[in-house]
């Protein structure tokens, strides 16, 4: 009794329904909370029931089990609130996370149209996403998540491997869905920037209804969205873009706005040589002198945010046969990506030389041309007009499961299941440059009056092309579309990825301690992944200019796992609990062997106020099908030799050499290890009820880490004593390289540390006046002390890095404050956002290269009438704050596109 008063009264609270707040707290076990309901409420009526609950950092379920691991909720409430785009860009809002994918992130990448989760930003690969406790085909793409039908996410912010496998080494997103879902409920939202574009839209639908007398349930739900993007015309209302990093003088750099680095380059073409040089072609051909606004950086070109057009669906049949309970489910998700990618670095960015004769030129220009005695000139031409690669990628998702759950003598519980999920993936890319023929289609003759291809106007039929069309390159959009599509063609892939899934857990109290039962879970676990890909008969022929999809990847493995995990209570008295929790898995892959992860940690809680935790793990992450079976492709290229003594005194030694250069994948490759270290303490004294603290420390180093290097860390890994690395160099007898193996590798290192932070408060407003509702208020922060990326050869801290180019660079804080009030009738909240600022690149002297922190506000107002009709509007971003100046696409920490309006309607029935 005494455990289960504690739990009664050191239940901690949470955002209620109305407000894009994140939740933060340790891991009660708790309730689904009811539709409306307070977390706190919901964790007070789960500990009154006697009905037990997963918690995503253990796989034991024990009504009032504080499990050792920090955990993050983010409620329903929360979510719909949030008005993302969809649900990864509502948990990127935590502290904890890297907004490293997001439609202004994946400019000119071909992640548009996914929707990852990363923690600690350890990279995408190192975080596990489940869907109630499952894996899912969309391989962390919750595009295909409907967020509508979304109950709560927790989120493990420490390695987890040995409850739920690989991949769980930054730690785990489980997604839980309402899967007892009763009435209908419809929705639609609009978005729009204060700039007037990103404009959006979406609806979403769901049912639930009970039947045979409530032992049936059967529920059904679809979200759709239409996210229109923002255009390259984004940019010009938006400053902080086109900005460069220019080296000074004095040797150091400075971020300059507006650095157009293609100059003289321009979109109709610049003359270069000749008596027309410095001048321009104007879209009738005509020259005139150059001007300032023709020059531009190849950045100018891109859009500003990625369009997305996506559906998420998901139903579930169950039926409770008493004791035991069978169910079905299935989903289907889409996402649609078409847009502008950039132009086609092989085609778009010329110089080339023009004969004085072409006669796509003016006559003056000719006659011109002629009586200078000019035979050729040089002309310098972006040709976005032609070449700017169009990206298309759909992406379809199909998930079938079914399964058993029940329980059997009394205390113990069982659970099964199978799923099979499908993603189909079709990806183009239209206006790709074939070189072949662009150069035959350049090379204009006139011919019996006729503009001709010079290889038509040979009288050699062995010599020409029938479909050649001469190409007028003079002026922006002076080329016909015949010649466009002779230039051009569709680069094309098209991938299937498959994956197989069956488990079975038992859970059960075998036996009493003095301190109370002992728990254990135990079962076993099977998956199958495959992966295969077609590529279009012109990328095999490899006949484009910047080759995008080149060998097809096949390839597969499976794995056969067992785990087993126990919690024992070791004190239980008035005044001081301690509980040990640990956990054990064995992972068998079909190409890499056996391995073991585990975890072992405890809870203690003082006077029912201070609740001290620990852990300490061992994760894995297995390589993925990519790092396996990604073709080997071979390259000949200059080597910077990092591993030189001894051998720069042998006759014929080249330090510098072209040598033969593998790359791709590696079947050889074995999972990488985690250690993990988190240790922590929260704080609900009684004095002050609706009130928590908490602080977490964690500590994540990965070793053998996958990692596909560069011949310059290879033989710089070599020269540090790597046995590995330097099996991968092959010498002739001079010491000089003739070839190296740049193959995936487990060579890579990883560290990073650092602390979270919560502080949340939740009060009556009763306590201080006559006044309905409540108060709520919660802090949520991150400080990253260090983020080590090891390359073998070359080790970097990317923790203060803040500017855009840095690719693994986080801010040191960053943190979420909220206040909100909520009565029967509506909520007003408001919130505040924090990044912290940073070095742009410590690893260049840049004289304006520190980086201030951006603070954010947000407001939001709900409204509900009749208990029917809810109506809400946000605003984001309230004071347009502005981003740093940003030198390449994007900016992964700030806000680029700047304020932002949300209203949307929900109805029940």
């Amino acid at each position: 009794m005494i455990r289960r008063q504690r739990a009664l009264r050191t239940a901690l609270s949470a955002s209620a329904a109305g407000m894009a707040l994140l939740v933060a707290r340790p891991a009660l076990a708790q309730d689904p909370p009811a539709e409306g309901a307070t977390d706190a409420a919901a964790a007070t009526a789960q500990d009154e029931s006697d009905e037990n609950i997963l918690v995503t950092g253990s796989r034991i379920e024990r009504a009032g089990f504080e499990q050792p691991t920090p955990t993050t909720v983010v409620g329903a409430a929360e979510i719909q609130q949030s008005a993302r785009v969809n649900l990864q860009q509502a948990l990127n809002e935590l502290p904890q996370t890297r907004n490293s994918v997001s439609p202004n992130q994946s400019i000119a990448n071909t992640t548009s149209g996914t929707a990852p989760v990363e923690l600690r930003g350890l990279g995408l690969s190192r975080t596990l996403t489940l869907v109630n406790g499952r894996r899912f085909i969309g391989d962390n793409n919750l595009n295909f998540v409907p967020t509508n039908l979304v109950e709560r996410v927790e989120i493990v912010t420490g390695g987890a491997s040995a409850a739920w496998g690989s991949g769980a080494v930054a730690g785990v997103v489980n997604i839980i869905l309402n899967d007892d879902l009763e009435g209908l409920s419809v929705g639609a939202q609009t978005s729009l920037t204060s700039r007037g574009d990103g404009w959006r839209y979406q609806f979403d639908a769901a049912y639930g209804t009970h039947f045979a007398d409530g032992a049936g349930h059967f529920m059904i739900g679809a979200e759709y969205v239409n996210d229109e993007g923002i255009g390259v015309g984004g940019r010009y209302d938006r400053p902080w873009f086109g900005a460069g990093v220019v080296e000074r003088p004095d040797g150091r750099f400075e971020i300059q706005p507006n650095v157009d680095d293609l100059a003289p380059i321009s979109f109709g073409g610049t003359v270069l040589s000749g008596p027309f040089a410095g001048q321009v072609f104007d879209p009738d051909g005509s020259l005139r002198p150059a001007e300032p606004r023709d020059f531009f950086s190849l950045f100018d070109t891109l859009i500003v945010g990625s369009p997305l057009k996506r559906l998420g669906s998901y139903a579930r049949l169950s039926y409770d046969l008493g004791g035991t309970t069978l169910w079905a489910d299935a989903a289907y998700g889409r996402s649609d990506v078409n847009q502008p990618f950039l132009p086609d670095p092989a085609g778009s960015v010329l110089v080339f030389g023009v004969a004085a004769d072409n006669p796509f030129l003016t006559p003056g220009i000719r006659q011109q041309l002629a009586d200078s005695g000019e035979t050729s000139f040089l002309v310098g031409r972006l040709s976005r007009d032609i070449f700017t690669l169009q990206f298309d990628a759909l992406r379809e998702t199909k998930e079938i499961a079914f399964g058993v759950d029940g329980s059997f003598g009394g205390s113990w519980r069982y659970d099964a299941h199978f799923s099979h999920g499908e993603v189909d993936s079709r990806q183009r890319f239209y206006n790709s440059s074939i070189p072949a023929n662009f150069l035959r289609a350049i090379d204009a003759v006139e011919s019996g009056g006729q503009i001709v291809c010079a290889v038509n106007a040979d009288a050699d039929p062995a010599n020409n092309d029938p479909a050649c069309v001469p190409l007028n390159l003079f002026g922006e959009n002076a080329a016909s579309a015949g010649a466009i599509d002779y230039v051009t063609g569709t680069q094309m892939q098209d991938t299937v990825s498959k994956l197989d899934s069956v488990a079975f857990r038992v859970q059960g109290d075998p036996f009493t301690l003095w301190a109370g039962p002992v728990s254990i879970a135990f079962g076993a676990e099977a998956r199958w992944e495959e992966q295969s890909e077609t590529i279009g008969e012109l990328d095999a022929a490899g006949a484009f200019g910047t080759p995008i999809f080149n060998d097809p990847l096949e390839g597969g493995f499976n794995v056969k796992e067992g785990f087993f995990e126990a919690l024992v209570p070791l004190v239980d008295s008035a005044s001081f609990d301690l509980d040990l929790n640990g956990a054990v898995r064995y992972s068998d892959y079909s190409l890499s062997g056996g391995i073991w992860s585990w975890k072992l940690g405890g809870t203690a809680r003082l006077f029912d106020a201070l609740l001290l935790r620990a852990t300490r793990s061992r994760d894995i992450r297995a390589p993925g099908i990519g790092d396996l079976f990604a073709v080997n492709s071979i390259n000949i290229a200059p080597v910077v030799d990092n591993d030189r003594e001894g051998r720069e005194g042998n006759p014929g030694y080249n330090p510098n050499p072209l040598a033969t250069i593998f790359s791709g994948g590696n079947v050889d490759l074995v999972p990488e290890v985690a250690r993990t270290w988190t240790a922590g303490a929260s704080v609900s004294p009684s004095f002050l009820p609706g009130f928590s603290l908490s602080v977490d420390y964690y500590d994540i180093s990965i070793g053998r880490a996958i990692s596909t290097p560069n011949t310059s860390d290879i033989t710089a890994a070599c020269a540090a004593g790597d046995a590995e690395a330097c099996d991968r160099v092959v010498r002739d007898a001079t010491g000089t390289i003739t070839t190296v193996f740049a193959v995936a590798a487990n060579i890579a290192r990883f560290k990073t540390s650092g602390f979270d932070f919560e502080i949340a408060y939740r009060m009556p407003m009763s306590r201080i006046a006559d006044i309905p509702g409540s108060l709520r208020l919660r802090a949520l922060a991150t400080y990253v002390d260090e983020l080590v990326f090891d390359s073998g050869a070359n080790v970097r801290d990317t923790a203060g890095d803040v500017g855009d180019p840095v690719a693994n660079g986080v801010p040191k804080w960053r943190g979420n404050f909220s206040i909100a009030y909520e009565n029967d009738d509506y909520t007003i909240d408001a919130r505040i956002r924090y990044v912290g600022g940073g070095q742009f690149n410590d690893e260049l002297d840049i004289v304006n290269g520190d980086i201030g922190a951006r603070v954010y506000f947000d407001l939001g107002t709900e409204f509900r009438v009749r208990e029917r009709f809810t109506f809400y509007a946000r605003v984001s971003n309230l004071f347009d704050e502005n981003p740093p100046l940003i030198t390449t696409t994007y900016s992964p920490h700030y806000d680029v596109v700047g304020r932002t309006f949300t209203v949307g309607a929900r109805v029940r029935y």
